[in-house]
């Protein structure tokens, strides 16, 4: 069950885990990439920021990463926020391709 009150959807077509409300949609895409998966870039529009959306779409990345057993390689920079704010998604992240800042 998720700790957060957004139901996030994963739109495999585009890449990108979804979150609409009040005509506005926040996002955080995604690429396979060898035997990964790259979060590239999270969007909210400013009209949903400071209500723990972008945190809500890291949290279901991370999740899916974990269904599909592919370690994650982080090009944003949010989710890179994110993981340094909870340590506990380090594991998931692939050595090779994650630089600690």
């Amino acid at each position: 069950m998720a700790d957060h009150p957004y139901t996030i959807v994963n739109n495999e077509k585009e890449m990108q885990f979804e979150f609409a409300l009040e005509g506005e949609k926040a996002f955080l895409s995604y690429r396979f990439y060898k035997k990964d998966i790259a979060f590239m870039h999270t969007t909210v529009p400013k009209a949903l920021e400071g209500r723990g959306i972008a945190t809500a779409l890291a949290k279901e990345a991370f999740r899916y990463a974990a269904t599909l057993h592919r370690k994650v390689m982080v090009y944003c920079p949010f989710v890179a926020g994110f993981v340094k704010n909870h340590p506990e998604y380090r594991p998931q992240l692939d050595p090779e391709y994650h630089r600690h800042g």
